[in-house]
Parts: structure tokens; sequence; C-alpha cells
């Protein structure tokens, strides 16, 4: 069993493209250095949100972020 801190975080659904990641879910994902992907969206260029001292990304704005920064 899941201790709560291991389990994955849906907003709305119980879709997996709703998953909020934290920036170091967010860097494996994307297959970037986890320094990277912070400083990607300080910059802006990556959508994110900052709760706190830290980055949250949903999973299906990183996938409409990839298909649109790719094509």
């Amino acid at each position: 069993m899941l201790d709560q801190k291991d389990r994955p975080i849906f907003i709305g659904a119980d879709d997996a493209t709703s998953q909020v990641m934290t920036s170091l879910e967010a860097a494996e994902y994307l297959k970037m250095h986890v320094k990277t992907v912070c400083r990607l969206a300080k910059e802006g260029k990556i959508p994110a949100k900052k709760v706190g001292s830290e980055w949250r990304f949903l999973r299906s704005v990183l996938d409409h972020w990839l298909t649109e920064t790719v094509v």
C-alpha cells in the first residue's frame, strides 16, 4: 500500500493526463535535468506554477507544450 506522500495527485479526474508533477517528476518525464526544468519554468519557457518554493507541472499541459514546441 502506498503512503499518502507516494500517491500521485490528480485534479478533476482519475485520468493520468491530469497528474500534477513535481519538478523532479517533470524532469524525468521530459528526459531533462531537473535544474533545466526549473530554469525553463522560472524563465516562463515551460508551463508551470510555483507553489511555495517549489514548481508544479500538469502532465496534460506539458504534453500540449511539447506538441506546440516540437511542431
